[in-house]
């Protein structure tokens, strides 16, 4: 039984909590915004389940709530962005907004950003880009949790890739994904549930097959994009490498199995060679390859080709990148957001935690 709030009601209770931990009313308000953004989209599992997460990494000191975000080193093209140890939610529309500004001027702009946590999805920061007729892009690394092809090292993060072009009578096309089989978040709906995974999402500690949606917690491994060797795993495994490298070898944050767990009680991996978690980020200005006009125009004929390709059977029709999450917003934003009831008493914890009274935002 899911329990369904409006936007709002979820709104005021997120920021209500970031206010609690030390946040600006400005922070607040925009941690809130990128949050629930996934929400929205239907992307359930980095959302307000991910809050009470970002609660107890600040109660372990490890989310500064008043952070100088700062530049620490430029081209006319490209930033470094330290986050000085603030939410991912904050300091990455930060960078983004350099990567735009730096594109407005030189055509293209690429910030990598080192010293942050997470940033919730990476479709949000990507499609900031699209209100300047830009492509945006933005990526992270994540919790090592993901062992390489042949092996049983957890050695990488989820580590997401979003890309967000514009487009003219069509809506943009918006491709948000994870380099593994499947995000971390879906184990744990799929706990919620008290659910199996599908076959392909996670293997044992021994390296064998499993369907056990716990098996994180037993040492076992989730599987880079294509779950084996056979099905191109080795190619999910290079796609999480190049993002791992992007954000964090490039921006000096700790990369590999040194990148900081999302989890507060995991300890954070001994001798790191560098600071927090890293993200990437990119923003190219459509005009800085033809007018943007003749662009949005192309586009829109290749998304309407796409979209009326010959569905195969039992198959309705072909989606666009970004087509479903699109239509989920547009439905959530009517009809409320739902949220399980492990969630929901997740976040009773934290309001108790914290003095706050819970039903005064989410009764």
């Amino acid at each position: 039984m899911n329990n369904v709030y409006i936007y709002q009601q979820l709104s005021d209770f997120t920021n209500a909590v970031f206010s609690k931990m030390g946040c600006s009313d400005d922070a607040a308000t925009l941690a809130t915004k990128v949050l629930l953004s996934a929400d929205l989209r239907g992307i359930d599992s980095h959302g307000v389940a991910r809050l009470a997460g970002y609660v107890r990494l600040w109660q372990a000191g490890r989310i500064n709530t008043n952070p100088n975000i700062r530049i620490v080193h430029e081209s006319p093209s490209t930033a470094v962005v330290d986050g000085d140890a603030g939410l991912g939610l904050v300091v990455a529309p930060y960078a983004m907004e350099v990567a735009i500004r730096k594109a407005q001027t030189a055509g293209t702009g690429w910030v990598a950003v080192r010293n942050s946590n997470h940033f919730g999805i990476a479709g949000y920061h990507a499609m900031m880009a699209l209100a300047h007729d830009m492509t945006g892009i933005a990526m992270t690394n994540a919790s090592a949790l993901v062992a390489p092809t042949f092996s049983i090292e957890r050695m990488l993060g989820t580590n997401p890739i979003a890309v967000a072009i514009p487009a003219g009578k069509q809506p943009p096309f918006v491709a948000d994904f994870a380099t593994t089989t499947a995000a971390n978040g879906k184990l744990e709906i799929l706990q919620r549930k008290n659910e199996a995974t599908p076959v392909g999402w996670v293997q044992d500690k021994a390296g064998n097959p499993s369907t056990d949606a716990n098996e994180l917690k037993k040492q076992g491994a989730l599987l880079p994009l294509g779950s084996d060797r056979e099905h191109g795993s080795h190619k999910g495994y290079a796609l999480g490498s190049i993002v791992d490298i992007f954000s964090a070898v490039l921006s000096g944050a700790s990369y590999g199995p040194w990148a900081p767990p999302f989890p507060a009680y995991v300890p954070m991996p001994e001798n790191m060679p560098g600071q927090g978690l890293g993200h990437f980020f990119g923003a190219m200005r459509t005009d800085a390859f033809r007018s943007t006009e003749e662009f949005k125009e192309h586009m829109d004929n290749w998304i309407g080709r796409f979209r009326n390709a010959t569905p195969a059977p039992g198959h309705e029709k072909v989606l666009i990148p970004g087509d479903p999450e699109r239509e989920m917003e547009a439905q959530r934003s009517k009809e409320g957001i739902p949220i399980v009831q492990s969630v929901v008493d997740d976040l009773k914890s934290v309001a108790e935690g914290m003095g706050i009274e819970f039903d005064a935002y989410l009764a």
